[in-house]
């Protein structure tokens, strides 16, 4: 063989080593992953329970760490432009579907500039209210916002949140507007609510679950078209006089575009691994929620579910003119 390509393939060689080795070696320190919501969320919740599970299968430390602003999509830019090493993850929820939709000047691409490890949970949401609202049951507060809708504060965790996205599916079905009150996060949004400086909210269940059973704040529905399991006595918006109305909150973790395949498949295992733990199956019950499907934590699994969300969204959010900057 020729003394030239025979040196140029053992430099090859040489610099491919390293990369391989990595990859094998994969994870040699602590990995962060990026919640781009305020701390004490629902995607928060969800995200520290899934990183203590990981923690243990990759004998690395998964460290959360909240990087809110605009929607979401802060943090997730931020993981866009991360060395694409699997040391920096995001775990987001239906905003990564909305957000093109929503944001005219949206940092990244969100089918684009991720590379997908996999579903994690699809959360229900729920229409509370502060615990002294009038409205006895779902059908008095249906009334009772058609008949006083100037008079009614709507709370939301900010454009691009999943409260924002299910009050404005909401007050769409009721062809009624209501005076929206944006905050910078779920957890102050559910302050004033608890508080009573705002009337009513469409959160998750991960985040209003424990506040329903202790009576601090009025539930009036679910959002799936089932009945939940730890809220059995919460009727459906479906079958309560908004036939069809049905919005859940799924989450699923990413790694930035061009992370090694060897390490996707890795985090996939890992997260699989995570989502079959006892601890996590019994908190994200307590939630009202729980694991997707062992087939559907995967990365080909959530490639074709954000595509197909984002297409299912573009629509409904252009005909509500709702935008931001």
């Amino acid at each position: 063989m020729n003394k030239s390509i025979t040196s140029l393939l053992a430099a090859t060689m040489i610099v491919a080593a390293p990369t391989v080795y990595a990859a094998d070696a994969y994870p040699t320190k602590p990995l962060t992953v990026i919640v781009p919501f305020a701390a004490g969320g629902p995607t928060d919740t969800v995200a520290r329970l899934v990183a203590q599970a990981m923690t243990a299968d990759l004998k690395q430390q998964v460290t959360v760490e909240n990087v809110g602003g605009a929607g979401g999509t802060l943090g997730a830019g931020r993981v866009a432009r991360a060395a694409p090493d699997g040391y920096t993850l995001l775990l987001h929820h239906i905003g990564q579907a909305t957000a093109p939709s929503l944001y005219r000047k949206l940092p990244y691409k969100a089918d684009e500039d991720f590379a997908s490890i996999g579903l994690i949970t699809d959360v229900p949401m729920t229409i509370v209210a502060r615990k002294d609202f009038p409205a006895k049951d779902v059908t008095e507060l249906l009334a009772y916002l058609k008949a006083n809708k100037d008079k009614v504060t709507y709370a939301n965790a900010g454009v691009g949140s999943a409260s924002h996205l299910c009050g404005m599916l909401f007050m769409s079905a009721l062809d009624t507007q209501l005076t929206t009150v944006p905050y910078k996060g779920t957890g102050p949004a559910m302050n004033d609510l608890l508080g009573g400086q705002v009337d009513i909210m469409c959160d998750q269940t991960t985040n209003t679950t424990s506040q329903i059973k202790s009576g601090a704040i009025k539930a009036y529905a679910v959002t799936t078209k089932t009945p939940v399991p730890s809220l059995p006595n919460l009727p459906t918006l479906d079958k309560s006089g908004l036939p069809g109305f049905e919005v859940a909150v799924w989450h699923a973790m990413y790694a930035p575009k061009g992370t090694p395949k060897p390490i996707i498949d890795r985090l996939a295992k890992s997260l699989q691994l995570a989502l079959t733990d006892a601890n996590v199956k019994q908190r994200f019950a307590d939630l009202g929620t729980e694991p997707v499907a062992a087939e559907r934590a995967t990365p080909d699994a959530l490639d074709k579910f954000v595509r197909a969300d984002i297409a299912k969204w573009s629509p409904v959010i252009k005909k509500a003119g709702v935008y931001a900057d």
